[in-house]
């Protein structure tokens, strides 16, 4: 059993060091929990459970702490997949909800599996999850100073669980004061995928992710025959020629772990029981 968590990048918020020591703590105690909880449950399970303790960390940019776009509202996207069925299911744009991820993983039992805007919201409501403000005083006053970040800001987790069976999920709390209506990678198969073989979640620029089609190409070149970090180093290579900002992190059904980034530094943390690791 593995599992790897990621907290977007460093420079997303503050990059003082008192931050760093919280985000490091942050990370060592959620991918600690998770693993803990994916000694008896499932990967997919588990990468609901740990993206949703990432969301209701403010620390980092999903759920509470999501950024707020160009007109002063909070729009986040999150998406879920599970290598075994090779079902995908996310939200794009939801409003007022605490864990997006969970919407996401409701929506796996439906034929309509993506929603977006007022139905995805809708969706929610039916489903229990009652309205809820995810924005914190940092992010408002960073809306009102118009004081603009590297908008790399998602989470994400990949795990393989005692069955052999690997499951992804991102969620992500936007750039920040862009175009109402924009879409970001987490919930598409350019950020967030999986099948047997692999699973990879990304964190930075969505527009950058979306064009090289990352989190995809390194499961298919996996599936391929590529070793874990020749699937990293051919598709991260691919963003050179236009200078993409992106983080990924994988698990193949081999056991291999993996973390890259094409600009630092992400944030992540992996977890196997014995071994544990955290950016510095």
């Amino acid at each position: 059993m593995k599992l790897i968590i990621h907290g977007g990048f460093f420079s997303e918020s503050s990059t003082n060091h008192e931050t760093k020591i919280a985000k490091q703590n942050a990370l060592e105690r959620i991918v600690k929990d998770s693993y803990a909880f994916l000694q008896t449950h499932s990967a997919l399970e588990t990468v609901v459970f740990a993206v949703s303790l990432l969301e209701d960390d403010e620390l980092f940019n999903a759920g509470i702490g999501s950024q707020i776009q160009s007109d002063g509202k909070i729009r986040m996207s999150a998406a879920i997949m599970d290598g075994e069925t090779q079902k995908m299911s996310g939200v794009i744009n939801i409003e007022a909800v605490k864990n997006p991820v969970q919407v996401a993983q409701i929506l796996l039992d439906y034929d309509d599996r993506i929603l977006g805007g007022s139905g995805a919201i809708n969706f929610a409501r039916k489903h229990g999850f009652e309205s809820f403000s995810t924005e914190v005083p940092q992010r408002r006053a960073e809306y009102e100073a118009k004081l603009k970040s590297l908008g790399t800001g998602t989470v994400g987790c990949v795990a393989l669980d005692q069955n052999g069976k690997i499951a992804a999920a991102t969620s992500t709390g936007g750039k920040g004061f862009e175009i109402p209506g924009r879409i970001s990678d987490s919930a598409t198969v350019a950020g967030n995928y999986a099948n047997a073989f692999c699973g990879v979640s990304l964190t930075g620029v969505g527009e950058d992710i979306v064009s090289n089609a990352t989190a995809a190409k390194i499961v298919t070149r996996v599936t391929d025959g590529f070793s874990l970090q020749e699937a990293f180093t051919k598709t991260f290579s691919e963003l050179k020629p236009f200078d993409g900002f992106a983080g990924a992190i994988a698990i193949d059904n081999q056991g291999n772990v993996f973390h890259q980034d094409s600009h630092p530094s992400m944030v992540f943390a992996s977890f196997d029981g014995d071994n544990f690791e955290v950016f510095d």
